[in-house]
C-alpha cells in the first residue's frame, strides 16, 4: 500500500455521497507499501479503507478484486468488505483464506508465475550490476533452473493473496483483525502462497531466517489447513521462486532488490522442508 494520488477534503466528501457510509469525519494516507494509494477513513457510520487502484492495475481485474474480498468476507475473513454506491455498483488469516475462496467462482491468472519473470528480468537486467556486480548472471542462472521444468504444476491450487506481507495485515494487541490489499490475488498453488509469507515474514533485519518464526508459521497453518507432503518436499522450490518474484519487482521498481538476493541464495542452500522447522509428517517440532 501507499499514497500515490494526493485527494483533498472537498473532492472525497464529493466521492463519498454516492455511498451510504455516513458523514466524512476525518480521513489519513495509509504509507506503507508499493501499490495503490490507500486511506483511512473514519465516518459517522464507521472507519473504512479506500483504495484508488493505480494505472498498474488492468481495470479488467477489478471485478475479481472485489468479488473475492466480498466473497471472502460472506466467509468469515476479516477482509475489507467492498461497499456498493447507491446504484448498487460494487466497484467504487492465510490458511482460512484459502479454504474460504475454494468456491469462489471467479478466477485470474497469476501474472507474476514462472512465465512474467523472464520479461520483468529482461526489463531490468542492465540494472542488476549496477545494483551489486555479478547480480545480473545470479538472477539468469536461477531464472534459467525455474524455468527448466523443475517448477510444480499438481499441487493443490485455489485463490491466493500472493502479496501477504506485514504491511498488508492488521493487528488488535495479538489478535489478527484484517488482511488488505488483493491487488496480487490470483489462483494459483496454496503452497506457493505459503513460501511468499515465509520469506516475508521469517527473516530478521539483518536478512538471517528464523525458523522459530517459520515453526510457528507453519504450525499455525497447519491448523487450518494441513500440507501435503508433495507440497512440503515443493516448499524450498517455491521458496526460491517467491524470492526471485520479488527480487525482480524491486529491481524493476526500483526498490532495494538485495534483500531477496540473500533471501534467494538461503533457499538454494535448503536440502528439505525440515530447514523450515516442519517435519516430513508434517508435524510441526
Amino acid at each position: 500500500m501507499a499514497v500515490y494520488t494526493d485527494v483533498a477534503a472537498d473532492e472525497l466528501t464529493d466521492y463519498l455521497s454516492q455511498y451510504d457510509i455516513g458523514e466524512l469525519m476525518s480521513y489519513k494516507g495509509i504509507a506503507e507499501g508499493v501499490e495503490n494509494s490507500n486511506f483511512l477513513l473514519h465516518t459517522s457510520r464507521g472507519s473504512f479503507i479506500l483504495t484508488l487502484y493505480e494505472k498498474r492495475v488492468a481495470k479488467g481485474d477489478l471485478p475479481f478484486f472485489l468479488g473475492l474480498m466480498t466473497h471472502l468476507a460472506a466467509h468469515g475473513l476479516n477482509c475489507p468488505q467492498p461497499v456498493m454506491n447507491r446504484n448498487g455498483e460494487a466497484l467504487g488469516a492465510l490458511a482460512k483464506m484459502h479454504l474460504a475462496g475454494q468456491d469462489f467462482s471467479m478466477s485470474r491468472a497469476n501474472a507474476l508465475s514462472v512465465s512474467g519473470w523472464r520479461p520483468l528480468f529482461n526489463a531490468a537486467s542492465d540494472r542488476a550490476d549496477q545494483v551489486k556486480h555479478g547480480l545480473r548472471d545470479f538472477i539468469a542462472a536461477e531464472l534459467d533452473y525455474l524455468e527448466s521444468g523443475v517448477w510444480p504444476r499438481d499441487l493443490p491450487h485455489g485463490v491466493i493473496h500472493a502479496d501477504l506481507f506485514p504491511d498488508n495485515v492488521f493487528f488488535l494487541g495479538e489478535r489478527l483483525s484484517g488482511i488488505i490489499d488483493f491487488t496480487f490475488a490470483c489462483n494459483d498453488l496454496f503452497a506457493y502462497d505459503v513460501a511468499i509469507c515465509l520469506n516475508a515474514w521469517c527473516f530478521e533485519s539483518d536478512h538471517s531466517f528464523n525458523v522459530t518464526k517459520a515453526r510457528a508459521f507453519l504450525n499455525a497453518y497447519a491448523r487450518e489447513r494441513s500440507l501435503s507432503e508433495s507440497e512440503q518436499d515443493a516448499l524450498p522450490l517455491l521458496a526460491r521462486g517467491a524470492a526471485i518474484r520479488f527480487l525482480l519487482t524491486r529491481l524493476v521498481r526500483p526498490k532495494d532488490p538485495l534483500e531477496y538476493a540473500r533471501k534467494l541464495r538461503f533457499h538454494q542452500s535448503v536440502a528439505s522442508v525440515r530447514d523450515y522447522g516442519l517435519t516430513v509428517s508434517g508435524m510441526v517440532a
